[in-house]
């Protein structure tokens, strides 16, 4: 038996997602823009088959964090609008037809005189801080927008600000005011780009909507809290199989440090996956494992390829039986939530280590 690590996308969950997102960024009939955020290969799902199933969506726009990352989608035959979130890159900007988004004032400069000197217009969005303390125009910020929307051969198409605790209306609404400010005073003296702060927890604040939003985890079935939602579903399912199967003694240690001792005579599988995998080592005598449709326990320490869990209560296995990472399995379910919460860490984490370890299967 070669080693099975697997991880299933299913496609048309993204698309269930995305539907029910539009829907939320259309109430009111207020019609935002949805720019789609497949940054981190999506999240661990795979960024070009993602992004191609949303551009027949005709989703307005996809983020992504870096330019090598645009530059692999425009390679595959993404054509859509692709917002550059994080990147200070100039001439590959015009080469690859991509929209830069400014959060420094000298990035401006070198893009605006690299378009007057191939006689080009380029459409940019410029990112103000308004308390996420991280990346965008933070001083006098409505003269450097205006400023930069005046440059040379730059089309100020949006600006943008990111919401730090989208889960705290107050905190969340602070945020929403500065740049509302940004936005009066823009309009004022006759700039009317997009404006768009809301990311997937934003979605739901009417006060973010904005002209567009942002949504990243929410796309692939998931909030930032742990609230259920009936109208998303989760698109990625990780699998793998019993490597081995041992019938040990109590009192026999497992793995390393001898953390686990068997209290009973035990039922104890292996299985080909470990922290090399992005199945953290935090996962040592804590998380859980589907087999069967029932919960089987990690014990001793996860290692750098290899799992052991307890397979005591589950009867009748046999090296080659499925074990469900992440997703269902007969009436039970593991979530990148619960698998955040026995590691200490976020679902993000979760879904971009494994989906970027595994084999990627697409379910159409």
């Amino acid at each position: 038996m070669s080693r099975f690590f697997q991880a299933e996308i299913d496609l048309k969950a993204l698309i269930k997602n995305f539907h029910f997102i539009k829907s939320i960024a259309n109430r009111a009939s207020q019609k935002n823009k949805i720019i789609a955020i497949v940054k981190a290969d999506a999240y661990g799902h795979g960024a070009i088959e993602v992004s191609k199933t949303l551009q027949r969506l005709k989703v307005d726009y996809l983020g992504v964090a870096f330019y090598d990352e645009a530059v692999l989608l425009r390679e595959s035959g993404v054509s859509c609008p692709i917002l550059v979130l994080f990147d200070r890159e100039v001439e590959g900007i015009f080469r690859h037809n991509l929209t830069p988004v400014i959060f420094d004032i000298n990035h401006a400069k070198e893009l605006s005189t690299y378009a007057k000197k191939k006689k080009l217009t380029l459409s940019v969005h410029v990112k103000v801080e308004t308390g996420m303390g991280r990346l965008g125009i933070y001083e006098n910020i409505c003269e450097q927008v205006r400023k930069i929307a005046t440059m040379p051969n730059l089309k100020l198409e949006g600006v943008l600000s990111h919401l730090s605790m989208a889960e705290d209306p107050y905190w969340s609404f602070q945020q929403i005011s500065k740049l509302k400010e940004v936005k009066e005073y823009l309009n004022s003296v006759g700039l009317n780009p997009i404006f768009h702060i809301a990311n997937s927890a934003g979605i739901f604040l009417n006060e973010s909507s904005f002209d567009a939003v942002r949504p990243g985890l929410i796309l692939y079935g998931y909030v930032t809290n742990e609230k259920k939602l009936e109208n998303i579903t989760p698109c990625m399912t990780v699998k793998t199989k019993i490597l081995d199967i041992r019938k040990l003694p109590k009192n026999t240690p497992i793995s390393y440090g001898k953390t686990f001792i068997t209290k009973r005579e035990s039922l104890i599988g292996v299985i080909p996956i470990g922290y090399a995998d992005g199945y953290f080592r935090g996962l040592s005598n804590q998380g859980f494992v589907l087999v069967k449709g029932k919960k089987a326990p990690i014990v001793g320490v996860v290692c750098m390829e290899l799992t052991m869990i307890d397979l005591t209560e589950i009867p009748e296995l046999q090296v080659g039986d499925e074990v469900v990472i992440l997703g269902n399995s007969g009436d039970e379910k593991i979530t990148a939530w619960d698998i955040a919460k026995w590691a200490g860490t976020i679902p993000y984490e979760i879904l971009t280590c494994l989906g970027s370890k595994a084999k990627r299967v697409y379910l159409y």
